[in-house]
């Protein structure tokens, strides 16, 4: 049993450990692969210090197989192919009861308030685990998390078929969100700086462009006979692309926020009231976007290999983050946990 912990400083240290045992309602699952996602990224850099702590084991975009099964646990047997939704509400606040337990109040994110993935055993409660598909491989599945993250973005759009949708980031959520809208009928135009990220897409049929090289307004009126894009995924979270997002919506279009700010932005709200646009929030998911997801990867609809860049060993994690960090020829990074 080895684990790697999250130490400040951007140190990670493995520590061999004692495997963990399921209590009642949980489960243990052996790890197989788990994605480096860019919170894990933002946790390394020290952004999330004062949540995260200085011994934390993060990682939530896992593939595993149940190992153990708790007390009062059905429906998982030793063997079973899972990934897991990292979300555990624990409490009890006005908007679980509304029935968003992915957003609410009392909400525990696994992997950044308890411990994740990158070990090689895991203890997490069975609520929040989704048995897969036998043909689904363990590499591939490792991606259901953040397509889970693209299907609930794409399904509060509610993008219809043959809609145009401007993705304004290309990296591994912007990639999936305009993947997942080609799959369901949408045309999907991807704004991108990297130029790896732009060639990596433009070969898997997701047209991409550098916003500082064509004129993206322009662009768009022209793709769609001026009517502008039905919707707007801002996924950067930059400042200028939420500046440059209310210029490319058709009227009454939708910007979705998908994007963290780390400050608020400035917002033409003028745009909003001269052509009623909606502007909406997407984070995480819900349970039928995992559902979706695991349909997604079992049906091979999405070239999910070609975005899997490089793989490392658990031991090797912080290289990966690095290597996440500093960008260039990189979309996803996967750690294993095989061996």
């Amino acid at each position: 049993m080895k684990a790697a912990y999250y130490k400040r400083n951007r140190e990670i240290a493995i520590e061999e450990g004692t495997r963990p045992a399921p209590g009642a309602g949980e489960v243990t699952l052996k790890v197989a692969y788990c994605g480096i996602c860019g919170t894990d990224v933002g946790i390394f850099k020290g952004k999330m210090d004062s949540r995260v702590g200085n011994a934390q084991v993060l990682g939530h975009e896992a593939s595993a197989r149940v190992d153990q099964v708790g007390e009062g646990v059905e429906g998982f047997a030793p063997g079973d192919p899972v990934t897991v939704m990292p979300l555990n509400p624990k409490g009890d606040d006005p908007i679980r009861r509304a029935g968003l337990d992915h957003i609410c109040e009392s909400l525990e994110f696994i992997g950044i308030d308890a411990p994740g993935a990158f070990q090689s055993y895991w203890k997490v409660p069975a609520h929040t685990v989704f048995k897969l598909p036998n043909s689904v491989s363990m590499k591939r599945a490792a991606l259901i998390e953040p397509i889970a993250v693209a299907c609930h973005d794409v399904r509060l759009s509610e993008i219809e078929t043959g809609g145009f949708a401007v993705v304004l980031g290309g990296g591994p959520i912007g990639a999936l969100i305009a993947l997942v809208a080609k799959a369901q009928g949408a045309k999907a135009l991807v704004s991108e700086l990297n130029p790896f990220r732009i060639e990596l897409l433009n070969s898997l049929g997701v047209e991409t462009v550098d916003p500082a090289q064509v004129d993206l307004p322009a662009l768009v009126k022209e793709k769609t006979s001026g009517t502008g894009a039905d919707v707007v995924f801002e996924v950067t979270g930059h400042p200028s692309a939420i500046e440059v997002a209310t210029q490319l919506p058709k009227a009454r279009g939708v910007i979705m926020v998908v994007g963290i700010f780390a400050e608020a932005p400035k917002v033409d709200l003028f745009q909003f009231f001269w052509r009623e646009l909606q502007m909406r929030g997407a984070r995480v998911y819900e349970p039928e976007d995992y559902e979706k997801a695991i349909k997604l990867v079992e049906a091979g609809d999405l070239p999910l290999n070609s975005l899997i860049s490089k793989e490392y060993p658990l031991e090797k994690l912080k290289q990966g983050l690095e290597e996440m960090e500093k960008g260039g020829e990189i979309m996803k990074v996967l750690v294993s946990l095989e061996n």
